[in-house]
């Protein structure tokens, strides 16, 4: 029989629960609003030193202030004093052409140059229809003026400046080719930049280097992929060292061409939540595939790498990757600027995070730092690495043809074998003659 409690017990007990609630509560908030004030006195106290420093220097410097200039600089210093080391600034013409570069387009004339010893710019590569190529600019030229700007060294980052422009708007360059100079008038406009490079090797194995992962790569690789495989890839070599990375979307596209059905890619925010950002479908490419990698490759192209390991579709080939598992994302500010922020740490299918770390490969090569820096004039019998793939995808090929014709054969004598005892057993249910 069940004791029973009386009235004044229960509301002892009730009053007792009720206290504990409100005591609880009680410490969470205070928890909460300590930590508030520590916050708002740390922002006072930053805001106050902030107004000290901005009034010594008014009442003290003796030039002119650049009011868009100072705000600039003040927000570059904040963000470089967060500690966030893939954390960056962009004032509002560097972000518009950061967003250009995401997108894998630029306004502009379509070449890619660096500095000539001779203080001239060299253009070392045209994209394809791209407005240098229609007026005939070549790999090799020198640059020698920028419409009133002639090229030295001093001069170098003002005249590359001077090639950009808005869309549509016209520049004069003036081209030495064979020491002799050539005015050109090049009408600037948007230009996509490509970032797959492919070729069939030994007549059946596709390589496709991925230079970054901008949103116009994964359509330029899944047409070069197709357009291989129409022409008889048996095996995929991607090279993905020297890239440095770029965006989700596209890495997470491509990666759903080659990939079965399950999770590309997840995060974990500040709060703690984990979410799912990627998946792929059930299509798949089902050939051996190989990976290259350096201590170069990064971020999108550690995911790359990583999930294609990680679905058992690739064996990787090179050395350590670099080590960057965290996810950034891009914040607009009202004037135009933007500040792009570590936001996550994001994981490959297995949910095993590289960051910091790197992913080693299946067959580690060593290559020459002077080899390692100029890949993109290397093949197959000169790249030590890419020499090694190759034969891991061929290996793998040549095993697939034995099992298939292995499979066939022992399909083609078990079926003759059925047909002789049929035979067999007729003779024997046959009346003698």
């Amino acid at each position: 029989m069940g004791k029973k409690v009386s009235l004044g017990a229960t509301v002892a007990l009730m009053l007792m629960a009720a206290a504990i609630a409100v005591t609880t509560t009680f410490i969470y908030s205070q928890s909460q609003f300590n930590g508030k004030m520590v916050n708002l006195t740390e922002r006072e106290a930053m805001y106050s030193k902030l107004s000290e420093l901005d009034r010594i220097a008014r009442n003290n410097y003796i030039g002119e202030v650049d009011e868009e200039n100072l705000n600039d600089y003040i927000a570059r210093g904040y963000i470089a004093g967060l500690g966030d080391k893939y954390a960056r600034y962009f004032d509002a013409e560097s972000y518009k052409v950061y967003t250009q570069e995401l997108e894998g387009r630029v306004v502009g004339i379509g070449v890619e140059a660096k500095l000539d010893p001779s203080g001239y710019i060299l253009i070392d590569t045209v994209y394809d229809d791209s407005p240098a190529a229609i007026n005939g600019l070549l790999p090799g030229d020198l640059i020698v003026k920028v419409d009133e700007i002639d090229v030295n060294a001093d001069t170098y980052n003002q005249a590359v400046e001077g090639i950009r422009g808005e869309e549509g708007t016209r520049v004069t360059l003036t081209v030495r080719r064979d020491n002799e100079d050539t005015e050109i008038p090049v009408t600037r406009r948007k230009v996509n930049i490509p970032t797959v490079f492919s070729r069939l090797i030994d007549g059946n194995v596709a390589y496709i280097r991925i230079s970054e992962f901008s949103d116009s790569t994964a359509e330029q690789f899944s047409r070069q992929v197709d357009d291989l495989i129409a022409s008889g890839a048996q095996a995929l070599i991607f090279d993905v060292r020297n890239n440095g990375g770029g965006t989700l979307t596209s890495v997470s596209a491509m990666l759903d061409k080659l990939l079965p059905r399950g999770t590309i890619v997840s995060a974990t925010y500040k709060s703690g939540k984990t979410e799912v950002l990627a998946t792929s479908d059930a299509g798949e490419i089902l050939l051996p595939m190989a990976v290259l990698t350096n201590s170069k490759t990064a971020s999108a192209a550690e995911l790359f790498t990583q999930a294609l390991k990680d679905y058992e579709k690739a064996k990787s080939v090179g050395s350590t990757t670099f080590g960057k598992g965290s996810m950034q994302e891009v914040k607009k500010l009202n004037d135009g600027s933007a500040v792009n922020l570590t936001v996550a740490t994001y994981f490959p299918p297995s949910g095993v995070s590289y960051d910091g770390v790197g992913i080693k490969p299946d067959y580690e090569v060593q290559i020459l730092a002077e080899l390692e820096n100029n890949l993109e004039n290397l093949n197959e019998n000169t790249d030590p690495q890419l020499k090694k793939a190759l034969e891991v995808v061929l290996t793998a090929v040549r095993a697939e043809s034995n099992s298939s014709g292995a499979s066939e054969e022992e399909s083609s004598s078990s079926a003759s074998g059925s047909e002789s005892s049929s035979s067999a057993a007729s003779g024997e249910s046959s009346p003698a003659e």
